[in-house]
């Protein structure tokens, strides 16, 4: 079969998203790729397509058992042979899964970073054709990215380990410059074909809202969009717990979602809200990777983020159709305090060394103070945020809080000349 063909038997699109083909094709040709797009841009096709053509199988590294759970389910809907590889699976499972691959019925596995490190799978790989290794989340591997985890660090030990170099691909939707040197020299790309397709959404409303009383406006906003699909981001499962609680006490279909559920209450509460049994759903940023539901009109940061990329992804999971969508962050100092504890009680990370630590310390810090000046900016919040990612915007977007916020003559001139 042919790319286009790959694509319409097991995804059902006719064309490819813009950068795909690109990213496809040097796969196919066997270059190693970096794709920095957007969350919605559509990256997990852009490794997905060559894993299903090319002659072995393919290891898609991601870093939660969540997303991977969710993107294999996902695959499988569309008879797409694949499996996952992580701590919730028996030995048996295990081993029935490394069998199945080995003898060519699955070719794509998903697998945890950690488990690359261990001699039993390492001893599959060698016995197996590995014709692709995927990097999702590819950001992790660097100490200037949001989400840095060591175990990232180990996946160019594994690759030289191999008897025969795989493809490699890396993919992420937030990477400033600093990331994405970092993850081609970290993980070893030979030479990639880099391509980033943009971070603007044009049809994305950012707003800032800085209320006096944050719980009467975030229910005001809530009612004013009860006939619309949202997320509400917060930034601690308490918060969340209670947030739901308030919307379902006020007769809003809310469901909630952080990790200290139990998994079949997640996955019951996730399936409810894709499904539209309930409109509004709470988490915490656990939630929303690899859940690809087109039709969310709002997005609402109860809280602030850490970082900007953190607030970009999240956000950007509202108006995946297309359509306007608005991504509102409600603002307070109490927020600062919180997110300076967040990043103070991260840093106790056991797989760091002191100076590793130190240094990842240093650098939430200052992603925080850019993120707190997204939030006290007065310009173009679009322009802000596009300038954090390396893009330039040429003025104002007119489509951000800043933007449509009459300036002092409009507001003098209504109050006191047309009197």
């Amino acid at each position: 079969m042919t790319k286009l063909e790959t694509l319409n038997k097991y995804f059902g699109y006719s064309s490819f998203r813009p950068a795909q083909e690109t990213l496809i094709d040097a796969q196919l040709a066997g270059r190693d790729v970096l794709g920095v797009m957007p969350t919605g841009a559509g990256k997990s096709i852009c490794f997905q397509i060559p894993a299903l053509m090319l002659s072995g199988a393919t290891l898609v590294v991601s870093p939660l058992i969540s997303l991977m759970k969710d993107q294999v389910a996902q695959l499988r809907r569309g008879d797409i042979p694949v499996a996952f590889i992580n701590s919730s699976l028996t030995v048996k499972q295990y081993q029935e899964v490394l069998r199945r691959t080995r003898t060519g019925q699955y070719k794509i596995i998903y697998v945890a970073p950690e488990r690359l490190e261990t001699e039993d799978f390492v001893n599959f790989a060698l016995s197996t054709e590995i014709s692709l290794i995927a990097i999702d989340e590819a950001h992790c591997v660097s100490q200037w990215g949001q989400d840095f985890r060591p175990s990232y660090l180990r996946i160019k030990d594994f690759v030289d380990k191999l008897n025969k170099r795989p493809v490699m691909g890396a993919f992420t939707a937030t990477a400033t410059a600093d990331v994405k040197e970092d993850i081609v020299r970290l993980l070893g790309l030979h030479n990639p074909l880099s391509l980033t397709t943009g971070f603007d959404r044009p049809n994305l409303y950012f707003g800032v809202e800085k209320p006096k009383n944050k719980r009467v406006r975030f229910h005001q906003m809530i009612a004013e969009r009860s006939d619309l699909c949202g997320v509400v981001y917060c930034a601690t499962r308490k918060t969340v717990d209670m947030v739901c609680a308030e919307l379902r006490r006020k007769g809003i279909s809310a469901s909630r979602y952080h990790a200290g559920l139990e998994s079949t209450e997640r996955q019951l509460n996730q399936d409810d809200f894709i499904s539209n049994r309930v409109s509004v759903i709470v988490a915490t940023n656990a939630f929303g990777m690899g859940i690809d539901k087109p039709d969310v009109r709002y997005v609402i940061h109860y809280n602030m983020p850490k970082n900007l990329e953190s607030y970009y992804q999240e956000a950007g999971r509202a108006g995946r159709d297309g359509k306007p969508s608005e991504c509102i962050l409600l603002f307070s100092d109490e927020d600062i305090r919180t997110a300076e504890y967040l990043i103070k009680d991260s840093g106790n990370n056991i797989e760091l060394t002191e100076k590793q630590q130190r240094n990842v310390r240093y650098r939430d810090e200052k992603r925080l103070d850019k993120m707190i000046r997204y939030c006290e900016v007065e310009s173009c919040l679009r322009q802000y945020m596009l300038r954090y990612f390396g893009e330039k915007q040429k003025g104002r977007c007119g489509n951000c809080s800043n933007c449509n916020r009459p300036d002092w003559w409009t507001i003098f001139k209504q109050r006191f000349l047309s009197q």
